[in-house]
């Protein structure tokens, strides 16, 4: 059986790089297309794959402003011929499950989020443009969305990432869709040896030498619909310490709005990354996210989430028992919150207990289970 897997872009290791690591152990063989691909910034995992680019790769520029490129994607996805592949898994959260499909084919699609930019935050993401970014977008947008929509007829089986996402290819693609959660890798995120209490974070050593304690954390690209700016505006008014891990498209405009309470650390490597969640006090996570991975990795870690009360968020956090839920997407509702947040005590063990249910381990077990069914019905060997 030839497999193809699809893939919108290789420019980082987020959450969507995740599953397609886990998608390219399942199958090692297969040919990866992707958009762009930005060599060494992968793991050794996909790197070690057979990847083929689109005609953007050659454009200027093309590694920092992949994403201005927008109107030139769907026809970029529709260039690959996949004649001859059996069996194709797009990884999509843009245009990648709008490849040509051969006839006789199966595709199946793991989708992110029907494309946000044009959907459900087009206002986060183009609201404060440029004045003819906007005028472009106003045309643009309705090709995009009729297009994403036709694309979607190709799929054959959509797999979500959450019930949120669910909801949305139901209510964009009018398709019905099977929930498996992304993976997170619970045995590598781990607490300290010692978690019972959460709100007495250990000391521990990194490159910065000794991580001050207690602080709040922060861990995200710096995108408009994540709301760093938010919690920045918060901590400057409670001046609480908070660090910030990441770097993003907003990164000069946070930086001139933080106070000297506010750190920021740029990317960390794993290991460093789970120090920080380790011995924080607690997670900020002040967007609204399809899913959320970097949640569970905190709470993985026996650490509270302080999260924005929708979007996946509401299926990996309890709220009051492994982190706090605020109502709206303002300062005020956001210091009300950690006010209270500073009053309960949670459990490291039960905290830790709850992000198990997102292992890595299962979410391989699942996905290879559902592609094996529909490759056993379809007659493949």
């Amino acid at each position: 059986m030839k497999v193809a897997i699809v893939h919108d872009w290789l420019t980082g290791m987020r959450g969507g790089e995740k599953c397609l690591e886990v998608f390219s152990e399942l199958f090692p063989k297969a040919t990866l297309f992707t958009l762009v691909h930005m060599k060494g910034v992968m793991s050794d995992i996909i790197e070690n794959m057979e990847i083929r680019t689109s005609f953007l790769q050659k454009f200027p520029n093309i590694e920092k402003r992949y994403r201005h490129y927008l109107p030139f994607m769907p026809k970029a996805i529709e260039q690959f011929d996949l004649t001859g592949y059996d069996l194709i898994l797009s990884s999509s959260h843009c245009v990648a499950k709008g490849i040509k499909v051969p006839k006789d084919s199966l595709h199946i699609c793991y989708c992110y989020t029907p494309m946000r930019y044009i959907w459900d935050m087009y206002e986060q993401y183009f609201g404060n443009s440029s004045f003819p970014t906007k005028i472009a977008m106003k045309f643009l947008r309705p090709y995009l969305q009729k297009w994403d929509v036709k694309s979607s007829k190709s799929v054959k089986y959509f797999i979500a990432i959450s019930d949120n996402v669910k909801e949305r290819i139901k209510r964009h693609y009018n398709r019905g869709s099977i929930v498996i959660y992304p993976p997170v890798d619970t045995d590598f995120y781990t607490p300290t040896t010692a978690y019972g209490s959460t709100c007495s974070p250990s000391r521990a050593k990194s490159r910065d030498s000794l991580l001050p304690t207690p602080y709040y954390l922060i861990v995200s690209a710096f995108a408009p619909y994540k709301r760093v700016d938010l919690a920045i505006e918060t901590f400057n008014i409670l001046g609480y310490p908070l660090k910030i891990i990441g770097r993003g498209q907003n990164e000069r405009k946070l930086k001139k709005i933080a106070r000297k309470n506010i750190e920021f650390l740029g990317w960390r490597d794993n290991n460093e990354l789970k120090k920080y969640y380790q011995n924080c006090k607690a997670l900020v996570f002040s967007g609204e996210e399809d899913f959320g991975i970097v949640p569970v990795e905190a709470q993985s870690c026996g650490k509270p989430v302080i999260a924005y009360k929708k979007g996946g968020a509401l299926e990996t956090i309890v709220d009051r028992e492994t982190g706090i839920f605020f109502e709206n997407q303002t300062v005020e509702s956001l210091i009300n919150t950690i006010k209270k947040f500073e009053n309960i005590k949670f459990a490291g063990n039960v905290i830790r207990n709850n992000a198990l249910k997102f292992s890595r381990k299962s979410f391989k077990d699942k996905i290879a289970e559902f592609i094996q069914s529909k490759i056993s019905e379809k007659g493949f060997k």
